[in-house]
């Protein structure tokens, strides 16, 4: 951070120590009292010829001081020069030019350098004033550097106020700087959460909506067509139906009352279902059986080793893979073939549709792999593609890898590999 940075906010061109207008008159006027107080504390006389004008002149170039920091400080040591040098007044050499000291040595403009012309500038006065004192007035030497090594011990201390008065007043800006940064990496952090729990939700919702739908959609499609022929396989596509529609409605119970928050009260209408698991498979591949579809399910490894995240990832991938195969892919048979070791959990769900029956079914997604996901067919639901880019999310979010498309010889594979390790809460 440079010292333009860290300057407190002031009038354009101004320094670290000015941010009111009535510091000008307050400063001008401490000059204007200063001077000849001090002139009486060092034992001199107080003249109306030297000491009154002297002040003067320094109070008024003190007003300018603003836009001409250094100019305002070389005037001021040329005034006390040239009175000292006349003989109109035997008050100090620097002294008197304390305040413009102070305020050069506290400039924080990093384009005027006021340290420097501040450090300078005062040993230009002293020795200018010990040379006079020696060979103009023709004092000793010992006695000339002791009297002016007074006011050189006065003009290091006020430089070292200014300098250590100049970096409190940096720490405070970068203090606030870091506040600021802080705050706004907080907001951030805050922003990214929620992204991050917004399209969770999103995909909760897609995965239980569009797998219940499409199963109750099959269901009353049986219905329709069993009706007038067979009322016991009606009654049982109906019975399925309410379960899907129960399971359903428990999920989303489930999902709101974690919305609601951890203080709000559950839903009226029933304790939250439990988080779906692995331990659910069976009931999903017999939810889908009940569509017509020929469910194989290969389970190896014990699905209890897996952590919640893992285990709901891997859930979420089956069943909206066997939704698609569903809606989309006109097959007789689907494996699902789930493999768990130390190391990693595989999933593979292959199909072997070589159909499509409606506009819809033509629009089945391809992953690549790389995160590109490619939507065949046309039209608004073309562009979408969310269960294969949740699919992708859920798995990438854990580290591991995901890819879907069309295998050789006919049907569809939807292949996973989580890490076990992978997840980090």
């Amino acid at each position: 951070m440079t010292a333009a940075e860290t300057r407190p906010p002031g009038p354009a061109g101004g320094s670290a120590v000015h941010r009111q207008p009535w510091d000008t008159l307050s400063l001008a006027g401490l000059t204007l009292i200063g001077v000849p107080v001090g002139t009486a504390v060092a034992g001199a006389p107080i003249t109306h010829a030297g000491t009154w004008p002297v002040a003067a002149w320094l109070a008024l170039f003190l007003l300018l001081r603003r836009r001409w920091p250094v100019a305002t400080l070389l005037a001021s040591l040329a005034v006390i020069i040239a009175f000292r040098a006349a003989e109109l007044t035997g008050a100090g050499w620097a002294w008197p030019a304390t305040v413009i000291f102070f305020l050069v040595a506290a400039d924080d403009n990093p384009r005027r350098h006021g340290l420097r012309w501040a450090v300078g500038a005062g040993l230009f006065q002293l020795t200018f004033a010990v040379n006079w004192q020696w060979t103009v007035e023709g004092q000793d030497p010992q006695r000339a550097i002791g009297e002016i090594g007074g006011e050189a011990l006065g003009l290091a201390l006020t430089i070292a106020v200014a300098v250590a008065y100049r970096n409190w007043l940096r720490w405070r800006v970068e203090l606030a700087a870091g506040l600021a940064r802080a705050e706004q990496e907080r907001r951030l952090e805050a922003g990214r959460r929620a992204a991050e729990e917004r399209l969770q939700i999103a995909r909760e919702l897609h995965d239980v909506v569009a797998h219940t739908l499409t199963v109750v959609g099959v269901q009353l499609r049986v219905v329709d067509e069993a009706l007038d022929d067979s009322t016991d396989e009606a009654r049982a596509a109906l019975r399925t139906a309410q379960e899907v529609r129960a399971t359903a409605v428990a999920d989303l119970r489930s999902l709101i009352d974690v919305l609601r928050g951890p203080g709000a009260p559950p839903d009226a209408g029933g304790a939250p279902a439990p988080q779906a698991d692995l331990d659910g498979l069976a009931e999903l591949a017999a939810r889908t059986r009940a569509s017509g579809l020929v469910v194989v399910l290969d389970v190896t490894g014990d699905p209890g080793t897996l952590t919640a995240p893992v285990a709901l990832a891997c859930y979420r991938v089956i069943q909206e893979a066997l939704t698609n195969t569903v809606k989309h892919a006109g097959a007789r048979r689907v494996t699902v073939r789930l493999e768990i070791d130390a190391r990693s959990v595989r999933l593979d769900i292959v199909d072997d549709g070589t159909r499509r029956t409606t506009d819809e079914s033509t629009r089945r997604t391809t992953d690549d792999g790389a995160g590109r996901v490619t939507v065949g067919g046309s039209g608004p639901a073309a562009a979408q593609g969310h269960g294969i880019a949740g699919m992708r999310e859920r798995v990438a979010a854990l580290g591991g890898t995901f890819t879907a498309g069309a295998v050789e010889g006919g049907g569809y594979a939807v292949r996973a590999t989580i890490p076990v390790a992978g997840f980090r809460p």
